[in-house]
């Protein structure tokens, strides 16, 4: 494997053997499987998970890592091309991205959307800029479109629940958060989903429609893989028969560059907090999933997160486990 940057590069086959080797590895440990094996890890964004869970998976697998970040160990790096270099920022990525890749056998790189340009944010022109630079096999840490690190820690919980490909009904559901936050998660979860087979709901307010380019990249997987994804303001509707509703913010499409705009809009929505009565209509042993951080009594209250309907710890354990066998795949030869 020499990169890891969308669940859509791998085939259906390919995603279930890297679940089975991580399952494998999770029963079984390799301490020694990459032994002398460096990881750079380059954070742009902040981080908990993704940063702790490669450097367990790393260390559990027997190979070392290292994390370089603005905000805790460096100067500021400069993006922008072209650009004059007297303020801030005392290095620019161009020499900082390969230099760091140099110094491993592999690189993750973490960087949010700018939220400046939708266009630019929904063809991921800054991860691919910055993947430009690097001569080693590269991991994706959250981009502005793209989480599959967490798209497959979530398809492994799905499998490790009993919930079904074909048959499973997924709600990915808006909910209130006081800032606009991108798409990186929304549409890897509903890529994820619609790879399983499953009928996926999008449950939103009016204004916070997923953008065409993300809907149309996952019916096409949804059509390939005998799954469906459906739309709707109406709670009861879309939970009906639910076995996993997995709670997320998002930006708005219209206000996407205009940010006093979109929290204006979001702020009508603030009672779109996930409690018990979101699942009266929903299936009795219906989960409730989030890929954290959540902020409680905002997106969800306390009851659901500490009670029997919650799998986010679980989620959390398994990006360590299924990124485990990324890196074995990518490292082990």
């Amino acid at each position: 494997m020499k990169n890891f940057n969308d669940l859509a590069d791998l085939s259906v086959e390919e995603i279930s053997a890297l679940l089975r080797l991580a399952t494998r590895l999770e029963r079984v440990p390799e301490p020694r499987a990459l032994q002398g094996k460096v990881l750079s890890l380059l954070f742009l964004s902040p981080s908990l998970r993704t940063l702790t869970s490669f450097q367990s998976a790393m260390a559990q697998l027997g190979g070392n890592s290292f994390v370089v970040s603005p905000e805790m160990s460096i100067h500021k790096l400069e993006s922008r091309s072209g650009i004059v270099m007297d303020g801030a920022a005392a290095e620019h990525v161009r020499e900082a991205v390969p230099v760091i890749a140099s110094y491993g056998h592999a690189m993750g790189i973490r960087a949010f959307a700018e939220r400046q340009s939708l266009e630019d944010d929904l063809a991921d022109r800054e991860f691919h800029e910055l993947a430009a630079l690097v001569d080693v096999p590269l991991i994706n840490m959250e981009s502005a479109i793209n989480h599959p690190c967490q798209s497959l820690a979530d398809w492994k919980t799905l499998d490790d629940l009993g919930v079904p490909g074909k048959g499973g009904r997924l709600v990915l559901s808006w909910v209130y958060h006081p800032r606009p936050l991108p798409f990186a998660v929304p549409a890897s979860t509903l890529q994820m989903a619609s790879m399983r087979g499953m009928d996926v709901v999008i449950l939103r307010p009016p204004g916070f429609e997923l953008p065409e380019r993300i809907m149309n990249k996952a019916r096409k997987a949804a059509d390939l893989a005998g799954g469906s994804i459906t739309e709707t303001e109406d709670r009861r509707e879309a939970v009906e028969g639910a076995h996993v509703i997995y709670a997320k913010s998002w930006s708005s499409v219209s206000q996407y560059e205009n940010r006093p705009g979109d929290q204006e809009l979001r702020r009508r929505f603030m009672n779109w907090c996930i409690d018990e009565p979101w699942f009266e209509n929903a299936r009795t042993d219906c989960r409730f999933m989030h890929c954290l951080p959540v902020r409680r009594g905002v997106e969800v209250t306390d009851q659901i997160l500490d009670g029997p309907r919650s799998v986010v710890i679980k989620e959390a354990r398994n990006r360590m486990v299924a990124q485990m066998a990324v890196l074995h795949r990518m490292l082990a030869g």
